[in-house]
């Protein structure tokens, strides 16, 4: 089936955005139950699960021609958006390699890669790229194998190198993370660039995440959904561009907080590079205004609660101190107290 984009949506200015039906129904609801606190809750990265989004490799949706122009966009502002260090080149081409096939495998109405030999042809219909290189040499492409392919995908990538017993940030394309720079992070082992999460580390979360990430095979990839909230449907929220973004935490109201506050849910994703031994991180940006994600009732009723429960300090590492209370007021008129089903599924949608 032929997908419809919207190539007009815009996520910064005058925020042209909203969420299809559709679009609503498949958003990755994160919370299984009626609390938070910060675990790993890593599975298998397989089609299947509450959410349409785990259907293919990398969700491509509605909003994919969009996000693809907002990337540039950034990316002409602060070219630093994307960088690699010198010795993750095999790490580019398996990243490249990967995300064509999957692409061209998951939605071959839109994507398709051909290959004779070493000579690699690749057609993206969406953006109109059509390009013929070979594979392994960077002079045949118009940008570098990591950033040309990245540029054509939702969601941000980071490259980590595996080298003594430890994962290392050398390399992303990072325009849509939720307030973490790459320029400050790149060269970080993995408990380095997490340490600012508040909580996790004492409990031995990012411990016991490494371990099992140094042990990821080839072939059987892991997933894991992470969250926040976001004022507007902005998907560049770095620490560069804080002036731009920073003072919208404060023009949340009572009247206006069900149209601008944003539930902000990262899908992630970790593949084993078969080339490099590196491993490439996924981080897909989804984002749903409070009055669509109401439509659900078990989802308004949840939110509600996992809001007025949050640990002060999670709330403050989210961000979310200055408006968390206007958000859990406003929720409060969809909860009626009853118990929520079972699993994060999204049930009837209201009108």
């Amino acid at each position: 089936m032929t997908m419809t984009f919207k190539p007009d949506e815009t996520f910064r200015d005058d925020f042209r955005y909203n969420n299809s039906d559709d679009a609503i129904l498949r958003f990755p609801f994160p919370f299984h139950e009626d609390r938070y606190l910060y675990s790993v809750n890593i599975e298998p990265h397989v089609a299947g699960g509450p959410s349409d989004a785990f259907q293919a490799t990398f969700d491509v949706d509605e909003h994919y021609v969009a996000e693809c122009r907002d990337r540039a966009l950034t990316l002409a502002a602060d070219p630093l958006r994307c960088q690699v260090l010198p010795h993750m080149q095999a790490a580019e081409w398996d990243t490249l390699e990967l995300l064509m096939e999957s692409l061209s495998r998951d939605y071959p109405q839109h994507f398709r890669l051909t290959r004779d030999g070493e000579w690699w042809t690749w057609i993206n219909g969406p953006l109109g790229i059509a390009d013929r290189f070979r594979f392994g040499d960077a002079s045949t492409l118009p940008l570098p194998p990591f950033e040309y392919i990245t540029r054509q995908a939702q969601g941000d990538f980071c490259l980590l190198d595996h080298r003594d017993d430890n994962l290392f940030m050398d390399g992303g394309m990072v325009t849509s993370q939720a307030d973490w720079s790459l320029d400050f992070d790149l060269g970080m082992s993995f408990v380095e660039w997490h340490a600012p999460v508040p909580l996790a580390h004492q409990m031995g979360v990012f411990d016991r995440a490494l371990q099992f990430l140094l042990r990821l095979q080839w072939g059987k990839p892991v997933r894991r959904l992470n969250w926040t909230m976001t004022v507007n449907p902005r998907l560049d929220t770095s620490p560069e561009n804080y002036p731009h973004w920073g003072p919208d935490r404060a023009s949340i109201t009572p009247e206006n907080v069900g149209q601008k506050l944003h539930l902000r849910v990262e899908l992630q994703t970790l593949f084993r590079l078969p080339r490099s031994n590196g491993v490439l991180f996924g981080v897909r940006c989804y984002l749903i205004r409070l009055d669509e994600l109401v439509r659900v009732g078990k989802w308004a009723r949840r939110m509600h609660r996992v809001l007025q429960s949050l640990p002060d300090e999670l709330a403050a590492y989210k961000g979310l101190a200055r408006f968390r209370e206007t958000a859990v007021t406003w929720l409060a008129q969809y909860d009626d107290g009853a118990p929520t089903a079972a699993g994060t599924a999204a049930e009837t949608l209201a009108a």
